[in-house]
């Protein structure tokens, strides 16, 4: 029989359950063991959609984030949040961002907050994690409690258990050393905690653990690689069966460093490293069980089952009771269920598979290798009618979108002039001061903005009410920072639910679910289009709602749009051409309304490209060509205007140190960035390189509730100004406001303001 199990399942609930639990607890409206009961609530519900499976994933499960579990679980906890009182539910919040829940903080004395981890994406994906963090000092105690507590759990409701955690080195090669120590130096004390974690598992009752390794999917050297070797020769001890997962990638030349480490199980992503298996079963040991990803666990397109059991019945052949079977990585990365889109066009639904839909895949394919195809003839004959529909619908290419795209010239992506000569056109337009301050382009979204929207989209308002709902919101925003003092302005994106999904709605090739979430961070969740066909823009999407806005006031105010790269990663991409393809056909359409923006008078325009690195492959060898077409891509859609306007960018949470060159190849007037919560780290590649444009660091971060004074904000210009010409640097917030409510952003933006007047004042 074929053993099926999961990596890992989405976590938030298939209505947002955690999301809105956890808001209520960390606004003091409800209890921590109301948190605690929905938690456990949820992990009932999730393992029930997983019985078919012979192993289920435990520990899973966060209330944040699994990286920041295992630094709990490790007990590397900063040592600003050490001194607090209180629950240890309350420091893992002060760590993901900056503050527990309202009634904790009085109780702790930190009612100001904390400085929240750094928070980065999780390999090439839109998840982001809290980044470890080390010193030369760091030591490890462990604490097993949330995993043995989910394991018992699990137990009492004759789950088929498997613990999941992150592996140590994956854990230090993530984390980051503040005070420049090397983190393998830290393994000797890291590696007795792993081997007592374990110990504690097996004692538990567990039988196999899964230990995440996605680092051995990236480039290592000779330390690293050597790392390996020695962690599990150490966690070797035969207390428990280890399965060493790895995934988002092929192993390369880390094949063989696999195949040799003393692991009683291997996990391949065999959606990216399908050719790797042979290898990999031929140099593994030969009771090893080897657990192939069949099932793309990142995309939300039915597989093509026939054609995998076509590749995997001659595997099972060989392998027999040592072959697994799972999703390529953890359904983190997908929605819960499609069974709750019923509003979903039909036939595009049809072509689909969600979380629970994949793991009925895998259960079908582990059926007809046990059993024979005619065991699961009725669901191989459904799949087969779903796919041929879907090659054969004629929504899926448009032969005009792809004549454009093939008749796309290098003069599209090129200014008219050097920046010099456009700085000075835009200085003498616009008029700003020295350090000219803005924000990201959303504001808070307020209840009745949801409400207008909700009213709106269920039919009880009509079209004229919610937009004269949304003026009067865009007309609040306007004045707001008026008052604040603000240099140029932002509508505020009170119409927009999502910054990719709003622009996707308005674009031919695009559909949409009702409940198609996917956790981002911590409550941050969002709903990924679906790019299913040929993209192209029927009429404008944003030139009235900036018009109105700009008419408004005499300042200078940003049009806000997304750019084609990240609306290419945060979206669920078709997976039947280059997502190349796909990236220019969005730029395209894009650069249409970047055009009309500028007709209508707007001369500072916003594109951002908040996801431009996540798309990067995880092998710096192949970087170059990612960055070719996803730079040009932006330069197609931002640079068919005039030298006077001013074209900004934004990227947010991304390390882009090691692409510098590629950044400043996209050729924007303003680049604006995070900083923040790295101390301006991020401005270290500017030691080496002569950024030539102008660029906005971050000055304070808006993922945590934490009002940030004027003094700090001063602090961290200065910094920046140690590497970046004053006359070439802005004052932002590292993010959009849209996530936090006007009594933090008007003093927030107060300070920023403030801030800039004294540096203007020290720079006189």
């Amino acid at each position: 029989m074929v053993t099926t199990h999961n990596l890992g399942f989405p976590r938030i609930g298939a209505r947002r359950e955690l999301k809105f639990a956890l808001e209520s607890y960390w606004k003091g409206q409800s209890s921590r063991e109301d948190l605690q009961h929905t938690g456990a609530g949820l992990r009932a519900r999730h393992w029930r959609s997983q019985a078919t499976l012979t192993l289920v994933p435990v520990g899973d499960f966060s209330f944040y984030d699994q990286m920041l579990d295992m630094s709990f679980t490790l007990g590397n906890l900063p040592a600003r949040v050490r001194g607090f009182h209180g629950d240890a539910l309350d420091n893992y919040f002060r760590v993901a961002r900056g503050r527990s829940a309202a009634g904790a903080e009085e109780h702790a004395g930190c009612c100001g907050g904390v400085a929240a981890g750094e928070m980065t994406k999780w390999f090439d994906t839109n998840y982001h994690y809290i980044v470890p963090e080390f010193s030369e000092e760091t030591t490890f105690t462990l604490d097993a409690a949330r995993l043995l507590s989910h394991l018992a759990e699990a137990k009492a409701q004759n789950v088929s258990a498997k613990p999941v955690i992150i592996g140590p080195i994956t854990y230090l090669a993530l984390g980051k050393a503040r005070d420049g120590a090397d983190k393998l130096t830290l393994l000797p004390r890291l590696l007795p905690v792993y081997a007592q974690l374990l110990a504690t598992l097996a004692e538990a009752g567990a039988e196999w653990v899964q230990i995440d390794e996605p680092a051995l999917v990236t480039e290592l050297d000779a330390a690293w690689r050597n790392a390996f070797t020695q962690a599990y020769q150490a966690l070797s001890t035969g207390t428990v069966k280890l399965l060493l997962a790895t995934y988002f990638g092929p192993l390369r030349e880390n094949l063989p460093l696999l195949s040799a480490l003393p692991v009683q199980g291997v996990h391949l992503d065999a959606i990216n490293a399908r050719d790797e298996a042979a290898s990999l079963i031929e140099t593994s040991p030969p009771e090893r069980i080897i657990s192939l990803g069949v099932v793309n666990g990142r995309n939300i397109w039915k597989t093509d089952l026939e054609a995998t059991l076509d590749w995997l019945e001659p595997v099972a052949n060989r392998l027999g009771d040592r072959l697994w079977l799972a999703p390529s990585c953890s359904l983190l990365h997908v929605p819960a269920d499609l069974a709750s889109e019923q509003k979903m066009d039909t036939e595009i639904r049809s072509w689909l598979a969600f979380a629970v839909q994949k793991l009925e895949e895998i259960t079908l394919l582990a059926t007809a290798l046990s059993q024979g195809r005619a065991a699961v003839a009725a669901g191989l004959a459904a799949n087969r009618a779903a796919l041929a529909a879907r090659s054969a619908s004629p929504r899926v290419n448009n032969a005009a979108v792809n004549q454009a795209v093939a008749g796309i010239t290098s003069a599209l992506g090129r200014r008219n002039s050097p920046f010099a000569v456009r700085a000075a056109k835009q200085a003498a337009l616009l008029n700003l001061p020295l350090y000219p301050t803005t924000t990201i382009g959303s504001f808070p979204q307020t209840k009745e903005i949801r409400l207008a929207r909700s009213a709106f989209k269920a039919g009880t308002i009509d079209e004229a009410a919610y937009k004269h709902a949304m003026r009067l919101e865009i007309e609040r925003s306007v004045r707001i920072q008026e008052r604040l003092g603000l240099d140029v302005l932002v509508h505020g994106e009170a119409e927009r639910n999502d910054m990719v999904e709003y622009f996707g709605e308005q674009l031919e090739g695009y559909v949409f679910s009702q409940n198609g979430w996917v956790q981002s961070y911590g409550s941050r969740c969002v709903k990924p289009p679906i790019l299913f066909g040929s993209i192209s823009r029927p009429k404008p999407m944003t030139v009235e709602w900036i018009k109105y806005a700009a008419a408004l006031t005499a300042k200078p105010l940003k049009g806000m749009l997304t750019g084609p790269v990240t609306i290419l990663n945060w979206s669920f991409v078709r997976d039947d051409q280059p997502r190349a393809t796909t990236c220019y056909q969005l730029a395209l359409a894009m650069r249409e309304e970047v055009l009309d923006l500028e007709k209508a008078g707007i001369r500072v325009i916003q594109i951002d490209e908040a996801a431009l690195r996540e798309g990067l492959p995880l092998r710096k060898s192949q970087w170059q060509d990612y960055l070719r077409w996803a730079v040009e891509s932006f330069r197609i859609t931002a640079n068919g205007v005039a030298d006077e306007t001013q074209i900004h960018t934004h990227m947010c949470y991304s390390e882009f140190n090691d692409i510098i060159a590629a950044i400043a190849d996209m050729d924007a007037d303003v680049i604006t960035i995070e900083t923040s919560r790295s101390d301006m780290e991020l401005l270290d590649a500017f030691d080496h390189f002569n950024y030539p444009n102008q660029i906005g660091p971050g000055v304070y971060d808006i993922h945590a509730p934490n009002i940030p004074d004027e003094a700090q904000i001063v602090s961290l210009m200065q910094k920046a100004a140690r590497r970046i010409p004053p006359a070439r640097l802005w004052v932002n917030p590292d993010c959009g406001l849209k996530t936090r409510q006007w009594a933090e952003v008007v003093p927030a933006l107060t300070n920023m303001v403030n801030a800039a007047r004294t540096l203007r004042a020290s720079a006189a």
